[in-house]
Order: structure tokens, then sequence, then C-alpha cells
């Protein structure tokens, strides 16, 4: 990309595209098109298209998706596979009817099979079943990673597919009912730190384990990717270490300054037992993520904290 490519990053007010958007402008690209739900809505096709036509992105991110956690996944699965499917058909065809340049599609971990070998390697896609919790996202993404390899050896595109471990920071989704596990905490935490409450629940048993990579590392891998990176195969991004949910959560209540008890709520599901990406092909790249989870957390927080009005809880 050059510093006055036209780049679009579709979902840029999201975790996801935000810190992308933030990325580019510290590294002093100056075209970046954005878009809200309320100028352009991604699940029209003719919409999606006209916009491409009009504007003709050099490049595009495509951020844009509809996300949750484990209670959001079970409960909303129709609204996840059309929503999906059908934002990133739209984006990706419209990128190829109007000459996009490259595209980077953002993916998921949740695309692999529940049970893998550890750490998960880009090879085991398809390998075996998938989680049924999230099923219905999962495969709606993997839809995504093959629209973007069928079109690239059909009509020589250069779509590229990343898969982003679970994510945190700025700009997250802090709601109990939809959002993920981390923000979930933060959020918990820090209600029974200002009401005194001496318990705070955490879902299932603690033992699952989960990798977690701050939003602005994702969005520094995503720009150095699309500037190096050409391959018809996924890549993981991640940190390459893991944690317990149980020990997770003794982290973020820390951090917050919370000295209650915690509970584990064993009646509620665990999801996967681990889920560990092999970054070994990033790193070969020459990138590694730089935020070490607890200063993650606790910069999460203070934004938090300094955001409550206008954050997502």
């Amino acid at each position: 990309m050059k510093k006055e490519s036209r780049i679009y990053v579709a979902g840029h007010s999201g975790l996801v595209g935000s810190a992308i958007t933030r990325r580019l402008g510290s590294e002093n690209y100056t075209n970046i098109l954005r878009k809200t739900k309320e100028e352009l809505n991604l699940l029209h096709t003719e919409e999606t298209d006209r916009f491409f036509e009009k504007e003709k992105p050099e490049y595009v991110f495509l951020a844009a998706a509809k996300v949750g956690g484990i209670h959001a996944n079970s409960t909303l699965g129709a609204e996840f596979i059309y929503e999906n499917l059908q934002v990133q058909n739209n984006v990706i065809h419209s990128s190829y009817l109007h000459g996009v340049k490259k595209l980077l599609f953002l993916g998921s971990s949740c695309i692999y099979p529940r049970e893998c070998p550890q750490p998960i390697r880009e090879e085991y896609l398809l390998s075996g079943y998938l989680e049924k919790t999230n099923e219905p996202y999962a495969i709606a993404k993997i839809a995504g990673i093959k629209m973007c390899e069928a079109y690239n050896k059909q009509y020589g595109t250069e779509f590229i597919s990343v898969m982003p471990t679970n994510l945190y920071g700025p700009n997250d989704n802090f709601n109990f009912a939809s959002s993920h596990v981390l923000p979930a905490l933060i959020h918990k935490f820090h209600e029974a730190k200002v009401s005194h409450n001496r318990n705070v629940s955490v879902w299932g048993t603690g033992t699952p384990r989960r990798e977690f990579l701050h939003v602005d590392d994702l969005a520094e891998a995503c720009v150095f990717l699309m500037n190096t990176y050409s391959e018809n195969e996924i890549i993981n991004i991640g940190t390459g270490e893991d944690i317990s949910i149980a020990d997770l959560a003794k982290l973020v209540g820390d951090i917050i300054g919370y000295d209650g008890i915690i509970v584990q709520d064993t009646s509620k599901l665990d999801g996967t037992a681990q889920k560990l990406l092999d970054v070994s092909k990033l790193h070969a790249l020459g990138w590694k993520h730089r935020i070490p989870l607890k200063k993650g957390i606790a910069l999460t927080y203070e934004w938090f904290l300094k955001n409550m009005e206008n954050a997502r809880i």
C-alpha cells in the first residue's frame, strides 16, 4: 500500500475496524474510506456494489462482522450465519467486480475443529467437527475463507485471510448478554467493586484455556500482512500463549482491585477445552505481538473507565 492509496476499512467503528483505522493513521496513510451502517448497509448487495463503483477502493480490510460470546452464539445462530455470510459475500464480490488490488479478510480461531492438536496449525482447518456453541458463526467464516481462495484461483485476485485469536481492547463490547469473556469479566469485576459485592460469578468450571491478543497488536499485524503477505493459505494471528479462565478471572480481579470471592458457575457452558494458535508462520514472516496480557487488560480497563457513557455495556 502507498500512503495515499484508497483504503476501505469495512466495520471501522467496531473493535477490530477502529483499531485498524487507528493503526493506518499512525502509519500516515491519508486516504482511509469509512462508512457508518447508516451510510452504507453492507447487508444490501446493490448498495454495497454502488459504493465500490463510486469510491473505487484499492485496498480493503474486511472487519465488518456480527460477533459475540458463547451466550450470543448459542441463541442467535440464524443471525450470526446470515449476517456474516451476506456481508462478506457482498464485500468480497464487489471487491472483485471493481478491481480492488488486495483484500484482507478477518476470520476467527472459531473456524478450527473443537478437538484438534494444540497449538492449532493453519492446516487443521476442516479436519474435524466444529464447536457446537459457535458453529453457525464458524461456518460463515469458513465460507469467507473459501470464497477468497476460490476467487484467487478463478479470477486472479489477491484476497488474503487471517485468523485472529480472542481479541480485546478499546471499543470492545462489554455487554453481559453478547460480549466475549474478557470484556465481560472487566465489566463484572468493576460492578462488583463499586457495589461492594463480595461474590463474583464466572461461567463454567474455569478450566478451559484461552489465548488473548490486544486489538492494537492485531491491527499492526493486519497492516503488516497487507503489505507483505500474498499467499492463498490462511495465517494465524495470536500470541502463542494461553491462560485458564479461572486464572484470567483472578488476573482481571487483581488489576481492577477486587478483593472478594470468585465463584465458578458450573451450570453454564465451558465451550472448547483449549484454543491456542500456532503462530510460528507469522513469527517466521517477522511479526510478533508486543502487548503483554496484564498490561493489555490494564489499558483496556483504563479505556473502559474513561468511556463508560459511550461504551457498549
